[in-house]
């Protein structure tokens, strides 16, 4: 096989994801060519350094971070899906503000994260849940719903009792993933 990272930027995306297992071979050596290539002004050789970072074992969760702010949602997809297998706490601010992503994909993408990361998310999915844009906050309410802590338990009564089926659904569901399964009337 020709040089992995040469074939990551062949234009061939089946070559290019061939080239990921190699990649990822090369360990730590692999991380500064491929933060260097996820710095390109070619969009595909972004989205591509950010895919093998994201597959990397030797990548840190602050190393992905910076792609949630790039001017290509596929990019930023891309890093978020990278923060859903290598987690962090000092992802948690960034996160947060991607639920908010224009794009759908990455802002899903962005909740799923936020559940890798667990119990540390709680309060700042809590307060994303309560109050503001309302994709946002389904988005929180979604991730609560995964994350099953009984801290959640006062916002999704909030929300059942909200105008939105989204919000009720998710509220609902999460309740009724604490165990909490009883059928709620609004007065």
């Amino acid at each position: 096989m020709n040089d992995p990272l040469v074939e990551l930027t062949s234009g061939d995306d089946e070559r290019a994801e061939s080239a990921i297992p190699a990649i990822v071979k090369m360990g730590a050596a692999a991380i500064r060519p491929l933060m260097e290539l996820a710095h390109s002004g070619d969009l595909d050789s972004r989205w591509w350094a950010v895919r093998a970072l994201a597959a990397s074992h030797h990548v840190r969760t602050s190393d992905l971070i910076p792609f949630l702010a790039d001017s290509n949602p596929e990019v930023r997809a891309a890093a978020a899906l990278g923060l859903s297998h290598h987690p962090g706490a000092d992802a948690l601010p960034a996160l947060v503000k991607t639920l908010g992503d224009s794009d759908p994909l990455t802002a899903g993408l962005a909740a799923n994260a936020l559940v890798k990361l667990g119990k540390p998310a709680v309060e700042s999915l809590i307060e994303a849940a309560r109050e503001g844009d309302p994709r946002i906050r389904i988005l929180a309410l979604r991730a609560l719903t995964e994350l099953k802590d009984h801290r959640a338990i006062p916002v999704m009564m909030k929300c059942i009792e909200e105008n939105s089926a989204v919000l009720s659904y998710w509220a609902q569901k999460g309740l009724d993933r604490l165990g909490l399964d009883m059928v709620y009337i609004k007065p």
